[in-house]
């Protein structure tokens, strides 16, 4: 299987004054194209610092990563830019909706953002997206009008209306009650079987476990990374 994130000897240096933290030291990970990796370790661990950069949201101190291929490290902002957005699909714990917005045009936002594709291209993947998280009756509603459970399938819906290989999950469970988590999940384990990568940060070990490896972090550093016995 084809490797599609190569981290190698990554660290990550933050400067505090006249302190400096190393958040990640020199991590090495590769995670092929169609796994479903969760990513566990307390706070402080650097398991939010590795999402941050995996997701080109942020850059190393040092080392390399290579995401489909392509080298990030000497990228400039805009290219960065254009690789989160065809590459890598984003779903946070607190949703990222905008309030005013229908669930429609939420989900159409990526696609604003993607060259030489018409208005009505991008309003057929934005309905496509719904549909698939079964949400074809909630087009026109506003977020305030649709559940947690159901704003959380709006911000996947986003996630992959571009359609890329990856998508990166951070707590997307944490604001949702165990039976709507379940369902969430369930959503994520489909999207898997239909080839999407999906890398995802959880503190919950039964959310963990609906991934097919786990990656433990302590320090800045992988302690442990193991297939999750079914």
């Amino acid at each position: 299987m084809k490797s599609l994130i190569k981290l190698s000897s990554i660290t990550k240096t933050y400067r505090m004054g006249d302190v400096e933290v190393k958040a990640l030291r020199s991590v090495n990970l590769n995670i092929d194209k169609g796994e479903f990796v969760a990513i566990m370790g307390a706070s402080g661990s650097g398991k939010s610092t590795l999402m941050n950069i995996i997701g080109c949201l942020d850059v190393p101190s040092d080392g390399s990563y290579i995401l489909d291929d392509k080298e990030t490290a000497r990228m400039k902002r805009r290219e960065l830019a254009d690789l989160r957005n065809s590459k890598i699909g984003f779903v946070f714990q607190n949703f990222s909706l905008l309030a005013r917005t229908t669930a429609l045009e939420n989900v159409e936002l990526p696609a604003h953002y993607s060259r030489g594709r018409s208005h009505k291209n991008q309003r057929e993947q934005a309905r496509g997206a719904l549909v698939k998280v079964g949400l074809g009756e909630r087009f026109h509603h506003m977020p305030n009008q649709l559940s947690g459970g159901q704003q959380q399938r709006v911000a996947i819906a986003r996630a992959i209306v571009n359609d890329p290989p990856l998508i990166l999950a951070d707590e997307p469970t944490g604001a949702l009650d165990t039976q709507t988590s379940i369902e969430v999940m369930e959503l994520f384990t489909e999207l898997n079987r239909s080839g999407k990568t999906i890398v995802l940060v959880t503190h919950e070990p039964d959310i963990a476990m609906y991934a097919k490896r786990l990656i433990k972090m302590r320090d800045g550093v992988v302690i442990s990374d193991e297939a999750v016995l079914k």
